[in-house]
């Protein structure tokens, strides 16, 4: 098999930053107490729509509004990081998904629906920044080790997002005394986690990693038009209409498609999986747990997954993650709705599906950005996630109130399928250089 230039040539990108220490341990930090407010959302939204709008068919709509919000935020996060850097864009993500926080207390405080849905779509942007998070750990990383740096930032999420549903309960009774309804006692955990990681950014994310790569990395981080010229006279025409319209990149769309044929039913399986077990007699402590197992297994593989990726390349990792989610949902949907132990297994397994989807296509997105544009870029392929799962969150209630969990269920180990074959054709010879898939990749290159 042939290499790709780059990988024939080298890395074009310097060793690790000597600050690059550093800026993961500040982005661990943040994500540690992010992560509390990515699963409030989760956990209660689908509980507090059906109670305030009085419908199962519209119990997914908060998760829709958060993720139509986490989409917008991914926009905008992505361009700013852009224009100024990672820690301004980050910080400002972080504040925001805050005031969004308060404003779903404040509105399930005076019962005000026309107040909850803008501030579920504000919430969001703290979902988007907590992924947006990851590429920063690859800014400055060596790149055989860009898996494992993104999968490190990915895993302090857990910690957070574990322990936000079991810690319901321990601020469920002061938000009661307080005068506030127990369900909103996560977004209380919410904005405090996404204030404190705002501050934690703006504060120590110093040297900002994205303006620090640019400054070394001449190559890679070329103005489009500079980057066109250097590809010479054959690539000139595809250089300048990658930098305009990166996802038609192959390598960007690829990575794409993955991420977002894997965050569908990933988020059609969450939306609904409150609503299934409070219908089957459980209540929020079990609801809770459940939630933050499926949480913890969307995170807690990322050493290995990141792993795999520099080892195997993405696209075979990719490959394993369709598989992977699509039984997963095919045990929700089979396994009783009384029975805790084998729901929290069945989504464990598609924590781990969604997982090694991810930071496969993280990477193959990172790898086959157009220089100049790798921020930008990024945060199209998140609002292509966002978008998904706001479908996904849309969608799960009125199939659910139609068929039940198990049609749902069903639906979504369909869509997770075919994220196998994208990844295969994609890692064809032909193609996977293009791709960002094992021929480009470092390991690969090591293999061969």
């Amino acid at each position: 098999m042939t290499l790709s230039p780059q990988v024939a040539a080298g890395p074009r990108h310097p060793p690790e930053h000597p600050a690059q220490r550093r800026v993961l341990a500040v982005l661990v930090a943040s994500q540690l107490v992010s992560g509390i407010g990515l699963t409030a959302g989760v956990v209660v939204g689908s509980l507090i729509a059906e109670e305030m709008l009085g419908s199962t068919g519209l119990a997914g709509l908060p998760t829709a509004l958060f993720t139509g919000g986490s989409m917008l935020g991914a926009l905008g996060i992505g361009r700013l990081c852009q224009a100024w850097g990672r820690r301004p864009g980050l910080g400002l993500g972080y504040a925001v998904g805050a005031l969004g926080s308060v404003g779903v207390v404040v509105a399930v405080a005076a019962d005000q629906v026309a107040l909850l849905l803008p501030a579920l779509l504000v919430y969001g942007a703290g979902t988007a920044t907590n992924l947006l998070a990851r590429y920063a750990g690859a800014d400055l990383a060596a790149p055989e080790r860009r898996g494992r740096d993104v999968s490190r930032v990915l895993l302090a999420s857990t910690a957070g997002a574990v322990a936000g549903p079991n810690l319901v309960s321990l601020v469920g009774g002061p938000a009661e005394e307080w005068g506030l309804s127990r369900t909103a006692a996560p977004f209380v955990l919410a904005a405090v986690g996404y204030a404190v990681a705002a501050v934690v950014v703006g504060a120590l994310l110093r040297p900002d990693p994205l303006r620090s790569a640019r400054a070394r990395g001449p190559v890679a981080t070329a103005e489009p038009a500079e980057a066109a010229g250097k590809a010479g006279a054959a690539g000139t025409a595809e250089a300048v209409e990658a930098a305009r319209d990166p996802v038609r990149t192959p390598g960007v769309a690829t990575g794409l498609w993955i991420m977002v044929l894997g965050q569908l039913p990933k988020v059609a399986l969450m939306a609904m999986i409150p609503v299934h077990l409070a219908a089957n007699g459980h209540g929020t402590a079990a609801i809770g747990l459940v939630v933050s197992l499926h949480i913890g297994a969307m995170f807690l593989p990322s050493p290995l997954s990141g792993l795999l990726v520099d080892r195997w390349g993405p696209l075979p990792v990719a490959a394993v993650a369709g598989v992977t989610l699509a039984a997963a949902a095919l045990l929700v949907g089979l396994a009783p709705g009384d029975s805790v132990p084998l729901v929290a297994a069945a989504l464990l397994l598609a924590g781990v599906g969604w997982n090694l989807g991810l930071v496969g296509g993280t990477a193959v997105v990172t790898a086959a950005a157009p220089p100049g544009r790798g921020a930008a870029t990024q945060g199209l392929a998140d609002v292509g996630l966002s978008v998904a799962g706001c479908t996904g969150g849309l969608l799960s209630g009125p199939v659910m109130a139609a068929g039940g969990y198990g049609t749902l269920a069903v639906g979504c180990a369909l869509v997770a399928l075919l994220v196998t074959p994208v990844a295969l054709w994609a890692a064809r010879p032909s193609r996977a250089a293009a791709a960002g898939g094992p021929a480009s990749a470092p390991g690969a290159a090591r293999r061969r």
